[in-house]
């Protein structure tokens, strides 16, 4: 087989022939025109203009490239401390590394995360960017730069978040509006780091005002502890009701909702069609929800993943992310979507085909929705032509195999070639390289 790379600029675009695509039976040839993706067709059968590029796949799998939904760029590759520790201690030790953030800092350990993420098949992600009195705008300037020089295989939205509160620290709401000023942010939020639930709400309730003032999206990191005792990692429910006051369905997503976990099924049944009444989806973070929760617990540790199975049931929209990068709340990663996503249907009891088929889409189009992203439309004529090819021949085993990524397509060109792009084979290296 031969692959054929550096087509930038192609005039008429590509066709991926012979391929393999979930859901359609049969070898497809996959016609690719300004950026989208033109037709599908029985393989052979695709009209080829004369300047198209054609490469054949040999019935290898083509499928929408991945995004990333929550994932802190800022933060990657601090490294932990010694003897790690829990929500708090993590908190802790990122809030004293950030003060000694420069701009270089930064970019240099959020661009070696783009190089894994453009690896393994990604090319949108949600970057969660903290803003606080203590860095300032710093993060969020470095991510608009990213944004601009890397605009031509990723979109870059930026996520402004109070990682240390609101109200626990005066002066972030001024800095988050400065921020929600740019182009491509959202309103991110942290209520369980307020002082108590009374604040935890006020917080929840300033930032859904945020989305509505600014006509973004919201994004909370709405609780991560083993249990309910405290309130303020109780509220998603009370998300759910003032995101319908407010006539934001669809434009609010909840993060690691580890709660949900410990929650009656009853009552959490109650929650849940809550949550997928008033259009609020749900982003599971298991590398860092398996690290954190259950600490205290000597037997029959906790794992603290929210339920998917149930928010499948429920009608709930629900995406999965990497969350962390090697740092104190997630000492481990790869930046690999499909990694994640094999995590979760280990800990979540998937076993049948359909269960992995649906854990590829909480890593492609079911996060592309979760961003608000045209993708969500996923392999389809007139859809964006941001996809990957696999070295495997059957689409409803991706997850399950991992296989190589062979190509990966932005906006309608290749962009990363396994076998040709040397510039990206150090890029395990450089994650190796923890500051």
């Amino acid at each position: 087989m031969t692959w054929i790379v550096g087509l930038a600029g192609a005039s008429a675009g590509l066709v991926l022939a012979d391929a393999s695509v979930e859901g359609v039976a049969g070898a497809v040839d996959v016609r690719i025109a300004d950026g989208r993706v033109a037709d599908i067709s029985a393989a052979g059968t695709a009209v080829h203009p004369g300047a198209a590029v054609v490469i054949p796949l040999d019935g290898r799998v083509v499928a929408p490239a991945f995004v990333e939904p929550h994932l802190h760029l800022d933060k990657a590759l601090l490294g932990a401390p010694p003897h790690g520790g829990d929500l708090g201690a993590a908190i802790a030790y990122t809030a004293d590394r950030k003060r000694a953030f420069t701009h270089g800092d930064v970019q240099t350990r959020a661009e070696r995360v783009l190089a894994a993420a453009l690896r393994a098949g990604t090319t949108a992600i949600r970057a969660q960017t903290e803003v606080d009195p203590s860095v300032g705008l710093l993060s969020i300037e470095v991510m608009h730069d990213l944004a601009e020089r890397h605009s031509s295989w990723l979109d870059l939205q930026i996520a402004v978040f109070p990682q240390e509160g609101i109200r626990a620290r005066p002066g972030t709401l001024e800095l988050m509006r400065r921020a929600l000023a740019l182009p491509g942010t959202v309103v991110g939020g942290c209520p369980y780091t307020e002082a108590d639930a009374a604040d935890a709400r006020a917080h929840v309730d300033t930032v859904l005002d945020l989305a509505a003032e600014f006509g973004t999206f919201a994004d909370l990191h709405l609780d991560l502890a083993d249990d309910v005792r405290d309130e303020r990692f109780a509220l998603a429910a009370y998300v759910a009701r003032a995101t319908a006051e407010r006539g934001l369905e669809g434009r609010v997503a909840i993060g690691h909702v580890t709660s949900l976990a410990a929650v009656a099924p009853a009552d959490r049944a109650g929650i849940l069609d809550a949550l997928a009444a008033a259009g609020v989806s749900v982003v599971v973070l298991p590398a860092t929800d398996l690290y954190l929760v259950g600490r205290g617990d000597a037997a029959n540790v906790r794992r603290g993943i929210a339920p998917v199975s149930d928010l499948w049931a429920h009608g709930v929209r629900t995406a999965v992310s990497s969350n962390n990068l090697r740092n104190a709340f997630t000492p481990t990663g790869r930046a690999d979507p499909l990694d994640i996503a094999l995590l979760l249907g280990r800990v979540s009891f998937a076993s049948s085909r359909e269960d992995f088929v649906r854990l590829h889409r909480t890593v492609t189009t079911d996060a592309a929705a979760v961003i608000g992203s045209e993708r969500m439309r996923g392999l389809a004529p007139g859809a964006p032509a941001d996809l990957v090819v696999f070295d495997s021949t059957d689409p409803g085993a991706v997850v399950l195999d991992q296989p190589t990524r062979r190509l990966v397509i932005a906006k309608g060109e290749v962009v990363y070639s396994s076998e040709v792009h040397a510039a990206f084979h150090g890029v395990a290296r450089g994650l190796a390289r923890l500051h």
